[in-house]
């Protein structure tokens, strides 16, 4: 299965899920989103009732809330075609905390992008709404359903995976020799002023930075640990030419270049590579993180056939062989052999196996804070 040139085009700059660099609301707003918790209601702690006849037509509205390429005509125009009768209506957030705080202020939707680091925000505020294990085809064969996030301490189901991907690092081949091989290459000073790091989310910052300090777990660090990455990070600031709110802010760097050295995901570099730049895409030795998104269905959805009909499709087999060939690893290990050869071996959930799980820390708010004071010191 190949995109066109015109479908590869709305793939370009993000992600299909997401953006590792991710826009992040104010310190005091995530952590009151992130910890406040106004319940959901009892009917939405008992699973959502899957349809009696999952073949069955579905019609209505249903309403999305998901990180852009989530929307994106290319993953979604083959669903319209299949439910001519179902008015898909998409909205589009930048980071899951954001999405929680509209949610919880009214902001209807059905179906929302949740990821494994971070849920906490939507199942705090009882936003979502578990999901039953027997609705999704194959659910037993799906890769990551056992990640933390995924699956509730009681058991139930917060969100169904659709796609991962390793974070690791990006490098112009041309101008970085040796290759990098460790995140702590990200503060090299022979590369003073030509590096980036993820700047849109508190999480991958400092976690990188903990990993290139030496950190075993850099998922589980002490406030110790985490104040010893914040001041590494502000006593480097001319390393960085820039800490990325996006995709597209990296990519234009490596392409005006601007950077030779990033933090950053394997479709970063095929996109970088399409348009004849060269860079490529290595996993730290100390390992590259990796993160897990998925959809899950809300607490207040109408439309929950609808729900449902929309999850299962994303792990078919002919969505996921398209997240695939984009670079990501895919929760349905039967696509993989539907994904061209070229992107095969990374597209097989095993591909990233090794990997460091991305993961909410339970000391989140010194790592907010932490990442306050990168920023402002």
């Amino acid at each position: 299965m190949n995109l066109t040139a015109n479908n590869r085009a709305l793939w370009n700059n993000q992600s299909m899920l997401r953006s590792p660099a991710r826009p992040l609301l104010s310190g005091a707003l995530v952590i009151a989103a992130l910890v406040a918790g106004c319940g959901g209601s009892e009917e939405s702690e008992s699973p959502a009732p899957p349809p009696a006849d999952p073949e069955a037509a579905v019609s209505g509205t249903l309403r999305t809330f998901t990180y852009s390429d989530t929307a994106s005509d290319v993953i979604l125009d083959p669903f319209r075609k299949q439910n001519p009768d179902l008015d898909l209506k998409t909205a589009t957030f930048d980071s899951v905390q954001e999405g929680a705080a509209k949610i919880a202020g009214g902001f209807e939707a059905d179906v929302v992008n949740v990821c494994s680091d971070e849920y906490q925000p939507l199942l705090t505020r009882g936003l979502l709404r578990p999901i039953d294990p027997a609705g999704i085809e194959g659910w037993d064969e799906l890769a990551f359903r056992d990640n933390e996030g995924v699956e509730r301490s009681d058991g139930l189901v917060n969100f169904v995976p659709i796609a991962a991907g390793p974070q690791g690092l990006l490098y112009n081949t041309e101008e970085v020799v040796p290759a990098p091989d460790s995140w702590a290459d990200l503060f090299d000073p022979a590369y003073e002023g030509r590096v980036s790091i993820d700047g849109g989310t508190w999480l991958t910052p400092i976690a990188e930075t903990a990993a290139a300090l030496g950190a075993e777990n850099p998922m589980v660090l002490s406030d110790e640990q985490v104040e010893e990455a914040k001041q590494k990070l502000i006593d480097s600031k001319s390393q960085f030419r820039a800490f990325t709110g996006s995709d597209s802010e990296k990519l234009n760097l490596f392409k005006g270049g601007e950077i030779v050295l990033a933090d950053g995901g394997r479709y970063n570099a095929l996109l970088l590579q399409a348009e004849g730049e060269p860079v490529e895409w290595v996993a730290p030795k100390e390992g590259a993180l990796s993160w897990v998104c998925g959809l899950g269905i809300t607490s207040d959805a109408e439309n929950i056939d609808a729900a449902y009909k929309l999850i299962n499709y994303f792990v078919s087999e002919p969505a996921q062989a398209i997240a695939g060939q984009n670079g990501f690893a895919i929760v349905n290990p039967a696509a993989v052999a539907k994904v061209p050869a070229k992107f095969r071996e990374t597209a097989d959930p095993r591909s990233i196996s090794n990997a460091i799980a991305e993961v909410q820390p339970d000391n989140f708010e010194a790592w907010i804070r932490a990442w306050q004071e990168v920023q402002t010191g």
